[in-house]
Parts: structure tokens; C-alpha cells; sequence
């Protein structure tokens, strides 16, 4: 049985790539980008493209899938012409605020298909603070909305654990049809995160709380400054 792991550049698909081909298992990872990924012993790396996936799909039986409303349906036929019996979605945990969720609506497209679906959905990964790093440098300052608003951060390895646990029970193994809200082991604020990253670095750094619209403002800047 051959599994397809798709976005396979990102952080939790290779985590899930490496847990697979420690099981012993055949794997084909998939990217938009394949000669930017590097080779591997028993790992195939295919091309992928998300409006027209049948070829990466080609006698694939499992996938872990990154996807998104507009290109779901395409994956879906793909994937039931395919034969595919299980599809695992890292979809989010915004998906449980309602139907109009984007994730919400991608999870409704993928369930639509004959094999067995799993939904995969964390919250705010641990990672995200790296994207601070460049303002602490340049200004020793995090600017963020909602210092106050608490959640609970989740390792990319955590979730590719949960991933790997349901592809190798395999469909038909208690996962079927079901959802998997998955968060860190403690729930806390940004500002309280933003002081363990003083506490661990030694690096001092101010929390500015940004209001919904000045976030806004700011990244609109940013944006037009990149371009």
C-alpha cells in the first residue's frame, strides 16, 4: 500500500513522511515543488497539482492532506477514481466556530468522498512565535492583537503524531468520520508567552497590544512594503 503525504515541504507532512517510512511503509510525498524537496531512502517525491491531483493519486490507498475549499472537489474525484481508501485532512480548529469556516467548508467537501475521513483540527502551533523573531530584532518589541486572549499552543510534531497514529490503524480502525480538535498541553496568553521567550533567550522584549484595526494597518505596511 502506497500513502501520499501532500504539502510535503511543511513542517508537519514531513515529520508524517518520516514516521511512515519508519513504519516500513511506501510512501510518495507530493509537492507544488518537487526538486525543493530532498531525497530520501524508500520515499518517492512527485509533482502536485492541487487543480488536477489524479496523477500523484495514481494507486495511492492513504493520504494526508493539506487542502482548501476551491480545490477540494477536484481532489475528492481524483481520489474516488483513484480507489483511496482513507484520507486524513489537517484542517484547524476554527473549523468548530461554523459552517461558513473555510476549514468548516473544506471538511464538508473531503467527507463528501467513498473512503473513510479523518479530520485533523489544531490550533495555533507552537511555531508561530518564530515569526516574531524579526521584530524583536529590529525593534525589541512584539506587536500583536489580543496579548490577553488565551490559548494553548501545539507542537507540529504532536500533530503529525496524531496523523501517523491514524494512518496506521488505517480506515476501519475507530477513526472514521470523526474529528480530532487537538491542542498544547497548556492553555496561556500570548503576553505570558512572549515572557517565557524573555525567560528562555534572556532577551528582554515589550509587548505592544495592538487593537483589531492598528493589526490591520500594520500588516497592510508590512505587505506593501514587500512588494
Amino acid at each position: 500500500m502506497t500513502i501520499l503525504v501532500t504539502g510535503a515541504r511543511g513542517k508537519i507532512a514531513r515529520a508524517v513522511t518520516t514516521g511512515l517510512a519508519a513504519a516500513g511503509h511506501d510512501v510518495r510525498v507530493a509537492s507544488r515543488e518537487p526538486s525543493a524537496v530532498p531525497a530520501a531512502p524508500g520515499i518517492t517525491v512527485v509533482g502536485y497539482d492541487a487543480a488536477d491531483p489524479a496523477p500523484a493519486l495514481d494507486g495511492v490507498s492513504q493520504v494526508f492532506l493539506y487542502s482548501d475549499p476551491s480545490l477540494a472537489l477536484a481532489f475528492v474525484a481524483a481520489a474516488d477514481a483513484a480507489g483511496v481508501k482513507q484520507v486524513v485532512l489537517l484542517s484547524s480548529l476554527s473549523a468548530l466556530g461554523g459552517p461558513e469556516d473555510l476549514h468548516a467548508k473544506t471538511e464538508h467537501v473531503i467527507a463528501g468522498g467513498s473512503y473513510a475521513t479523518t479530520r485533523l483540527q489544531p490550533g495555533a502551533f507552537m511555531s508561530n512565535a518564530m515569526f516574531w523573531a524579526h521584530q524583536v530584532r529590529a525593534t525589541g518589541q512584539i506587536r500583536l492583537p489580543y496579548l490577553d486572549a488565551e490559548e494553548a499552543p501545539i507542537h507540529e510534531q504532536d500533530i503529525a503524531d496524531a496523523a501517523l497514529r491514524v494512518l496506521l490503524d488505517g480506515p476501519g480502525n475507530g477513526h472514521d468520520g470523526r474529528g480530532y480538535p487537538l491542542t498544547g498541553p497548556a492553555s496561556m496568553t500570548r503576553r505570558h508567552q512572549i515572557e517565557l521567550v524573555t525567560q528562555v533567550t534572556g532577551v528582554p522584549i515589550e509587548a505592544v497590544d495592538l487593537t483589531a484595526d492598528q493589526a490591520r494597518a500594520e500588516l497592510q505596511m508590512r505587505d506593501a512594503g514587500q512588494k
